[in-house]
C-alpha cells in the first residue's frame, strides 16, 4: 500500500472522528496561547520602554561621559563645565543631573526609598524626557511624574504632590504632566534646576551635553574637548552615547510560557499514544494489507502536523485576549510597578509574526510529541486485527528497555545526590542536585511510571473507597488497570507540581535564612533621615525619649580611608587611591550600653574606649587585625588617627565600616535604639513620629517592621511565582481531561454494562470525576515530594542551614485549585459517560 493511499485513509479517519483526532492539540492550544500572550505583552512592554526612555536632544552635538561607568566622577563634572564652555565651537554646556527627593505620600512622611528627580533645563529644544499627558515642567514649583506613579496614586496634570525641601520641611509641588516612561522600583520625577536646588539635598551629574555653535567642525571640537576632559572621560557623538537601560520585565513571562509549552508536549505525547492505541485494529489491518512501517509513521506525522497547525491557529487567536487579561492582572496586583509599565494595551489580535510563530511552534511540537507514539503504533502485530473489540490490549509489565533506562537514571540520580552532598558550599553542589532531580524524574515517572503511579494511587484508593464507596474504589482500580496511560498523564502534572513546590520551598528556605540573619545583633529601632541629612538635636532627643527606650547611642557619620594592607601603603585596586569608607563616631559609654543590650560580645566592648575602634568583619579581614593591634584611619577631621582594634560587630548592626569612640568627628546621622524587654516596637515608632511631626523625613524603622516587610515581599514574590508556574499546571491538567475522553470512548461497553446493572447516571459521572481527582492527587503528591526533597538538597548544597519551608496557604490553595481544575476537566467526559444508553453501548462492542 503506497503512502498516498495511507494518507487518504488517515485523513478519512480525521473527517470521521475529528474530535478524537484533535484531542492531542488541546494542551498545545493552551501552550501556544501562553506563548503568544508573552510575545504580545513583551512587544507592548518594549514599546512602552522605548517610547519613555530619556532621549538626547537633537540640538546636542557631543556628549561627555565617564570612561568607566562604575566611576564616581560627579564632582569632576562640576569643575569641567566652565572649562568646556570656553572651548571654541561649544555654544552651551548642559549637565545631565538627577537628585534624590523625599515624597511625603505615606501619612505625610517619607519612605526609606527616595524618588529620583531628573533635572531638565527650561528649554524645549533640550528636553530629554518625553511627556504623555500634560506638559513638561516650566515653573519652579512644577514636576512631571512617571506613569506608574500617576496610575497608582491617581495623579493628573494639576494635582498637588507633597514633598520635603532640602532642609526636610514639608512643601508641595504641582504636577504639570505625566511622562511616557515607567518607574520600576524607583519613582521618577522631572523638574527644573531651581526646584532641584530647593527640594533636593544632593544633586549628581551623569554626563555633559554639548550644544555646538552653528557651522562648528564636530571633529575639531571633539578633539579640543578630549584634551580638556582628560582620560577619565570620553567624548562621543549622541548616537554613540550609552543608552538608557530598558526594562527586562518580559523575560520571566516568556520563560514560563516556554515551560507551559514543554508541559504541553508531554500531554500531547500521552494523548497521541492513547489515540493510536484506539486505532490499533485499523493499523493492524493496514499492516495485513501490506503497508510498511515507514508510510504508517509518515501518515501519522502528517496528521500530527495538521492537528498542531489547527491548535496553533486557535492558540494564537486566544493569545491576544490572554495578553490583555494578563495586563489587567498585572495592574490590579501592582506587579506592574515592579516591571515599570502600567496600563499596557496589547492587541486583541496577534501580529503576523506572533501568529506565524504560534502556528509553526504548535506544528513542530505536535510532530515532536507524535514521533514516539507513531513509531510504537507501527509496531502493532498484524494478528491484533483478529480482535473483535476496539479496546486497548491489556498493558504489559515494564519492558526491558524501561528497566534499563530506569535503573540507569536511578543510579545517576543517586550518584549526583552524593556529589551534591560532598560538594557543599561550592557551585558543584547545586548543579549536581539539579542533574539528580532530572534523573530522578526520568527514573520514577518516565521509566518506572507504570509502577510508581499506580502505587501512589493506592494511597488514595483505600481512603477513597472508605469515604466514597464503590464509585471511588472503581475509579482507583481504573488508574491501576491502565498504568502506562496513567503514568503518561501524571508525568506533566508531576513536573509542574515539582517545579512549583521546589520554587516555593527553596525561596522559603532562603527567606528562613534571611530571618535567621535578622536575629543577628541588630538595634530594636534605627532613627535616621531618609535624605541623609544630619539629625537635629530635637530628633536625637525624641529618639532617646520614645516609649519603652532602654538605651540609645547617636552615630556621627563621616568618611575616611584605610590602606588595603596595614603598613604597606598599598593603593586601592581601582587606581584612585584608597577607597572611601563610612566612619562613625559615638560616645563610648552610650555605645557600650546599646551594643551590650543587642548582643555584642562583652570582651569586645571591654576593649572599646578612647583611642580604640571596632570594625565590621570585612575591614578586620582586609587589614588582618588582631585585638589590641593598631591601625590608621585617614581623612578624618583633624588628620589621621592611630587606633587600637577592639573587635568586630555584625553587618546587621550598622552600615559604617568603622566605629570610633569619638562623637566629635561629624554631626549626628543615626540613632541606634535598644528597647526594654517586652516593649512594643510599634508604640515606640508612633511616639517618636508624634514628637517629630514637623520633621517628616526622619525615619523610624523597627526590627519587627523590617521583618514584616521582608515577609510581605516574600509572599508577593511567591504568589507571583506560583501564578506564573500555574500556567504549566493548567496545561498539565488538560491531559487529564483528554485522557478521560479517550477512556470513555474505549470503555463504552463496560460503562453500558454498569448502566444495565442499575448504576445511575450521577454515579457514572461521579466515577469519571473521581478518576480525575485521583490522577491530580497522584501528580501533586509525586511532584510535591520530589520538589521538597530536592529543595532541601539545593539549600544544603548552597551551605544553608535552614530547612525548606513554603507559605502553607499558597501551596494549599494551589493544590485545591489543581484538584478543582482536574474535576472540571472531567465534566465533559463524565457527561458523555452518563448519556451512554445500555443497549447501544453493549451493541457497540
Amino acid at each position: 500500500m503506497n503512502l498516498i493511499t495511507l494518507l487518504r485513509v488517515v485523513l478519512g479517519e480525521v473527517r470521521r472522528r475529528p474530535g478524537r483526532a484533535l484531542l492531542p492539540g488541546v494542551a498545545l492550544v493552551v501552550g501556544v496561547a501562553c506563548l503568544t500572550a508573552s510575545l504580545l505583552l513583551g512587544d507592548a512592554m518594549r514599546g512602552a520602554s522605548k517610547e519613555g526612555r530619556p532621549r538626547i536632544p537633537a540640538a546636542v552635538g557631543l556628549v561627555v561621559e565617564p570612561a568607566d561607568v562604575m566611576a564616581d566622577v560627579s564632582e569632576a563634572f562640576g569643575a569641567l563645565e566652565s572649562k568646556l564652555a570656553a572651548v571654541p565651537g561649544v555654544r552651551r554646556v548642559v549637565p545631565v543631573r538627577e537628585a534624590g527627593v523625599d515624597l511625603l505620600l505615606d501619612e505625610g512622611r517619607s519612605s526609606a526609598r527616595q524618588a529620583v528627580l531628573d533635572v531638565e533645563v527650561a528649554d524645549d529644544a533640550l528636553r530629554r524626557i518625553p511627556i504623555a499627558e500634560g506638559r513638561s515642567p516650566a515653573a519652579d514649583g512644577e514636576v512631571a511624574v512617571d506613569r506608574v506613579m500617576a496610575h497608582y496614586r491617581g495623579l493628573r496634570p494639576g494635582s498637588t504632590l507633597p514633598v520635603a525641601d532640602a532642609q526636610g520641611r514639608p512643601t508641595e509641588v504641582v504636577v504639570s504632566g505625566i511622562t511616557l516612561r515607567g518607574s520600576g522600583e524607583e519613582r521618577r520625577l522631572v523638574g527644573g534646576p531651581a526646584l532641584a536646588a530647593r527640594i533636593a539635598p544632593k544633586t549628581t551629574t551623569s554626563e555633559l551635553d554639548l550644544v555646538l555653535a552653528p557651522g562648528a567642525d564636530v571633529a575639531a571640537v571633539s578633539a579640543a574637548v578630549s584634551g580638556v576632559v582628560g582620560s577619565a572621560f570620553q567624548v562621543v557623538s549622541p548616537e554613540e552615547a550609552r543608552p538608557s537601560i530598558e526594562s527586562g520585565g518580559v523575560d520571566p513571562f516568556l520563560l514560563f510560557s516556554i515551560l507551559a509549552l514543554a508541559t504541553a508536549v508531554f500531554v500531547a505525547a500521552a494523548t497521541f499514544r492513547a489515540v493510536y492505541l484506539q486505532r490499533q485494529r485499523q493499523t493492524a489491518l493496514l499492516r495485513c494489507l501490506g503497508s510498511d512501517r515507514g508510510p504508517l509513521v509518515v501518515a501519522n506525522l502528517v496528521e500530527a502536523v495538521l492537528t498542531g497547525a489547527f491548535s496553533g491557529v486557535v492558540g494564537a487567536l486566544l493569545g491576544g485576549p490572554a495578553a490583555w487579561a494578563l495586563a489587567q492582572v498585572l495592574d490590579a496586583t501592582k506587579v506592574s510597578a515592579l516591571l515599570g509599565a502600567v496600563q499596557l494595551d496589547p492587541p486583541l489580535l496577534p501580529t503576523s509574526s506572533a501568529f506565524v510563530a504560534g502556528v509553526v511552534t504548535a506544528a513542530v511540537l505536535s510532530v515532536v510529541a507524535a514521533v514516539r507514539p507513531a513509531l510504537g503504533a507501527s509496531l502493532v502485530p498484524p494478528l491484533v486485527a483478529l480482535r473483535t473489540a476496539e479496546e486497548a490490549p491489556p498493558e504489559r509489565a515494564l519492558s526491558r528497555g524501561r528497566h534499563v533506562l530506569g535503573w540507569t537514571a536511578a543510579g545517576v540520580a543517586v550518584l549526583c545526590a552524593v556529589v551534591s552532598l560532598l560538594g557543599r558550599g561550592s557551585m558543584a553542589g547545586p548543579m549536581a542536585a539539579l542533574f539528580s532531580a532530572i534523573a530522578a524524574v526520568v527514573a520514577l515517572f518516565m521509566a518506572f511510571g507504570p509502577v510508581t503511579v499506580p502505587w501512589i494511587s493506592r494511597l488514595f484508593g483505600a481512603a477513597a473507597g472508605r469515604l466514597g464507596g464503590t464509585t471511588w474504589r472503581l475509579a482507583a482500580l481504573e488508574v491501576r488497570r491502565v498504568p502506562h496511560r496513567a503514568a503518561a498523564v501524571a508525568l506533566p502534572l508531576v513536573l509542574a507540581s515539582a517545579l512549583v513546590t521546589f520554587g516555593l520551598t527553596t525561596m522559603g528556605g532562603f527567606a528562613a535564612v534571611s530571618e535567621e540573619g535578622a536575629r543577628q545583633p541588630r538595634a530594636d529601632a534605627v532613627v535616621q533621615d531618609s535624605g541623609s541629612r544630619p539629625l537635629s538635636a530635637e530628633a536625637v532627643r525624641a529618639a532617646a525619649q520614645g516609649e519603652g527606650v532602654a538605651a540609645t547611642v547617636a552615630l556621627h557619620v563621616t568618611t575616611g580611608t584605610v590602606p588595603d594592607r596595614q603598613g604597606d601603603g598599598q593603593k586601592s585596586s581601582r587606581g584612585g587611591g584608597a577607597e572611601q569608607i563610612s566612619i562613625a563616631g559615638a560616645d563610648p559609654a552610650a555605645a557600650k550600653d546599646v551594643l551590650a543590650r543587642v548582643g555584642i560580645s562583652g570582651e569586645n566592648l571591654s576593649r572599646f574606649g578612647e583611642g580604640a575602634a571596632m570594625t565590621n568583619p570585612a575591614i578586620a579581614s582586609q587589614l588582618g587585625l588582631q585585638p589590641g593591634q593598631e591601625f590608621t584611619v585617614d581623612g578624618l577631621p583633624g588628620g589621621p588617627r592611630k587606633l587600637r582594634f577592639a573587635g568586630t560587630y555584625s553587618y546587621s548592626l550598622m552600615q559604617p565600616a568603622v566605629l570610633l569612640a569619638d562623637p566629635g568627628v561629624a554631626a549626628p546621622d543615626t540613632v541606634l535604639v535598644a528597647l526594654r524587654p517586652g516593649a512594643d516596637q510599634a508604640a515606640y515608632q508612633a511616639s517618636v513620629r508624634r514628637a517629630l511631626t514637623a520633621q517628616p523625613t526622619v525615619l523610624v524603622e523597627t526590627k519587627a517592621g523590617r521583618a514584616a516587610q521582608d515577609r510581605t515581599q516574600f509572599e508577593v514574590v511567591s504568589t507571583l511565582f506560583a501564578v506564573l508556574l500555574g500556567l504549566s499546571v493548567a496545561v498539565a491538567v488538560t491531559g487529564i481531561g483528554t485522557a478521560l475522553t479517550i477512556s470513555v470512548q474505549e470503555r463504552r461497553k463496560e460503562l453500558a454494562l454498569r448502566r444495565a446493572l442499575g448504576v445511575h447516571r450521577r454515579a457514572m459521572r461521579h466515577g469519571l470525576v473521581a478518576e480525575a481527582v485521583i490522577l491530580a492527587l497522584v501528580g501533586l503528591v509525586g511532584g510535591g515530594v520530589l520538589g521538597a526533597g530536592y529543595s532541601w538538597l539545593v539549600l544544603f548544597g548552597f551551605s544553608e542551614t535552614a530547612m525548606p519551608s513554603a507559605p502553607v496557604w499558597t501551596l494549599g490553595i494551589g493544590a485545591v485549585a489543581v484538584v478543582v481544575l482536574a474535576a472540571l476537566s472531567a465534566l465533559g467526559p463524565a457527561r458523555t459517560a452518563g448519556r451512554i444508553a445500555p443497549a447501544a453501548g453493549l451493541a457497540s462492542g
